[in-house]
């Protein structure tokens, strides 16, 4: 893996451990992380009430490659509940819901992160 790779692993690791820490500090409750099948990966997935939460975290240390949400096309939001749905029949559980958010993780060279949670991208 190269430098560039290893240094952009890190700062999604960093986005999702603030986000984690963030969305649990609001009530939710963790599910998983990083869970992955032949369709993609869900960084994040919790449950607030009956609700699951499928959660899309993206990271920036700037804006050169655009904001963290611009990086959420219809076609990732549709993907996101697809895979959300086959999370939820895997296990047989039957929440109220699914609702996909966005935790944008902005990370200066100094202070803390930037922390902002869009709930109900759909």
């Amino acid at each position: 893996m190269t430098t560039t790779a290893q240094a952009r692993r890190a700062i999604g690791a960093y986005g999702e451990d603030v986000a984690v820490r963030h969305l649990v500090a609001q009530g939710m409750t963790l599910l998983e992380r990083n869970w992955r099948c032949s369709e993609g990966e869900v960084d994040i997935l919790l449950r607030e009430g009956a609700t699951l939460v499928v959660c899309e975290v993206k990271t920036r240390t700037s804006l050169v490659a655009g904001t963290p949400h611009e990086a959420i096309s219809p076609a990732k939001l549709a993907r996101l509940m697809r895979l959300g749905e086959r999370w939820v029949a895997e296990r047989g559980i039957r929440p109220d819901g699914i609702r996909i958010d966005l935790v944008a993780v902005m990370r200066p060279r100094r202070g803390p992160a930037v922390v902002e949670h869009v709930r109900g991208l759909c």
